[in-house]
């Protein structure tokens, strides 16, 4: 929980946040644009004909986990030839067929989970999932990254996936425990609703009994959502680098 107050003029933060975020979309679009020209090349050496990637989340933003469309027509084998050719491009995140169609052959058990732990740690260190002061009401600014969460971990189902949420040590010790879960809780419904399987999530909340390594209880960085992935490759937890109201 936060009573502090905003030290700094609140339309220099408007702007600062502002141009962050344009750098960030920018530095972002070119990413897209060489990883895709990169992909194209890759599918044409798989035989991948009529396959198309897209490096752009269903609200336009670019991303680093494509979603490859078209090529129906082509074998399983060939189509898993083409995501493996596109998953070995340095940089690629998760990939998933248009469809939520599986990247596997007849009689061969699907491919191990694909960067799902750098996929991420990277989205995680580079953004913050924010919520609305002391509340567990996600901030709506934040839906897209959840969202982009959802696409990182999706190479993992079939897995149990654990979302835990933390808090510093300020205000009151089972307010933040309740808190907490009820964050987790609101990742969760938000992951469901992206597709991630109700059956293959656990959300718990554990307040202010583990804050990171090395930071003082009390720390802002404490007030976190972490992930795993359990029996499979394991999620390593990110703290959020910059923590919105809690």
């Amino acid at each position: 929980m936060q009573h502090g107050r905003i030290l700094f003029p609140v339309a220099g933060a408007v702007l600062s946040a502002l141009l962050a975020l344009g750098a960030a979309h920018y530095s972002g679009k070119m990413l897209a644009t060489r990883l895709s020209a990169q992909a194209r090349h890759a599918i044409a050496k798989a035989g991948g004909r009529g396959v198309v990637p897209d490096f752009h989340t269903n609200q336009g933003w670019p991303t680093r986990h494509p979603v490859l469309r078209g090529g129906e027509k082509l074998s399983n084998e060939t189509r898993l030839a083409v995501a493996r050719a596109v998953a070995s491009i340095p940089g690629v995140g998760a990939i998933r067929w248009a469809g939520g169609s599986s990247i596997k052959t007849v009689g061969e058990e699907p491919p191990k989970p694909l960067h799902c732990e750098q996929d991420v740690d990277a989205l995680l260190r580079a953004r913050t999932i924010r919520f609305e002061e002391s509340s567990a009401d996600i901030d709506p600014a934040s839906l897209g990254l959840v969202g982009e969460v959802a696409e990182a971990l999706r190479p993992c189902l079939g897995s149990i996936i654990a979302i835990v949420g933390h808090t510093d040590s300020s205000g009151n010790v089972a307010g933040n425990l309740i808190l907490s879960q009820e964050r987790a809780d609101a990742v969760r419904q938000v992951l469901i609703a992206r597709g991630i399987p109700a059956d293959g999530l656990r959300a718990n909340g554990v307040g202010s009994a583990e804050p990171i390594n090395g930071l003082d209880p009390s720390d802002p960085a404490n007030r976190r959502i972490e992930f795993s992935v359990i029996a499979t490759m394991p999620v390593k937890p990110t703290p959020v680098d910059t923590p919105g109201p809690y």
